[in-house]
């Protein structure tokens, strides 16, 4: 499974690939897929990579396997297969090893759990947590994606602490409602009510205690340090997107997030900024509004595959 396959091969072998396991596949269908498959050497690569990767799937525990395909939409699938085919050996493998969240959301998708203790935690898109609560805390342990947690006091003596963990630490409430973002080298926190301990994983790492009204971002080595926390910070918990003079190029990376399939922005109008309150629910809406937003225009490679770009001539 050498060599590099482009993100738009990637999702059409996806694509194909979903086509054919589903058994509604026509006979033009098949030819059509024969046709695409021998066009280009990356065809066959990617075909190649979801061919071995589909094959990992059928071998895979039936709550694994469950986790993630039976419970997410055709559309979240095929995104997350073609990642995983523009990303192998090395993102297949990573992926293959994870440990299994116990509450999960597809892409576009949110959930509301009310925990043992009275405390509610709000899952954002494509988000996962596992939640383990015994006689000594209560933990959630943050995989993937946002989480949102309004914590409720606890009935036990003595009282259990509420820690969130992440790949860079762990967030201990002090009677608080916040939000947790897992991303990429790091951890952010923004807190709205009460505060928040923040302990980076490296030892000896010193803690930051984040009062209501202050974010921050924490690595494994140091958190820190805060900032106020930016205006409807929590907006997704209400299904909707608000931003204020965002650069386009971060908005469509925002909401490419709550959308299943790829949006990019083009380098040429990245740096456009807007602002306003865009409906989570409705991504497509939000996209094709965006012509009478700014100076840009739309293009659809495919129905999963939309990129922002300059206006033609």
């Amino acid at each position: 499974m050498s060599g590099v396959v482009d993100e738009a091969v990637a999702l059409q072998a996806a694509e194909w690939f979903f086509l054919l396991q589903s058994g509604g596949a026509t006979e033009a269908d098949r030819q059509r897929w024969t046709h695409w498959r021998e066009a280009h050497p990356s065809h066959a690569l990617a075909w190649e990579r979801a061919q071995r990767v589909g094959q990992a799937f059928a071998q895979l525990p039936p709550a694994v396997a469950l986790s993630v395909l039976g419970r997410e939409r055709r559309r979240a699938a095929v995104r997350a297969l073609a990642l995983l085919l523009v990303a192998a050996p090395a993102g297949w493998l990573a992926w293959r090893h994870a440990p299994a969240a116990g509450h999960r959301t597809a892409t576009g998708e949110g959930r509301t759990l009310a925990l043992a203790d009275g405390s509610r935690l709000q899952l954002d898109t494509a988000s996962a947590v596992d939640i383990e609560f015994d006689s000594a805390q209560r933990l959630i342990r943050l995989r993937s994606g946002a989480i949102h947690i309004q914590t409720a006091p606890d009935t036990q003596a003595p009282p259990r602490p509420l820690r969130v963990a992440t790949a860079q630490g762990v967030l201990q409430a002090l009677g608080t409602r916040f939000t947790v973002r897992q991303q990429d080298g790091h951890t952010r926190v923004a807190v709205f009510e009460g505060a928040v301990q923040a302990q980076p994983a490296a030892p000896g790492a010193a803690a930051l205690v984040l009062r209501a009204g202050q974010q921050a971002r924490m690595a494994r080595e140091r958190a820190g340090p805060p900032q106020p926390v930016e205006p409807q910070a929590d907006s997704w918990t209400r299904g909707v997107l608000h931003v204020r003079d965002m650069r386009l190029a971060e908005f469509t990376a925002e909401l490419d997030r709550y959308r299943p399939g790829v949006l990019r922005c083009d380098p040429a109008v990245a740096g456009l900024r807007i602002s306003g309150v865009f409906q989570l629910r409705d991504t497509t809406a939000v996209i094709e509004s965006l012509p009478q937003l700014l100076p840009v225009a739309v293009a659809y490679r495919t129905r999963y595959w939309v990129v922002v770009t300059a206006p033609g001539p």
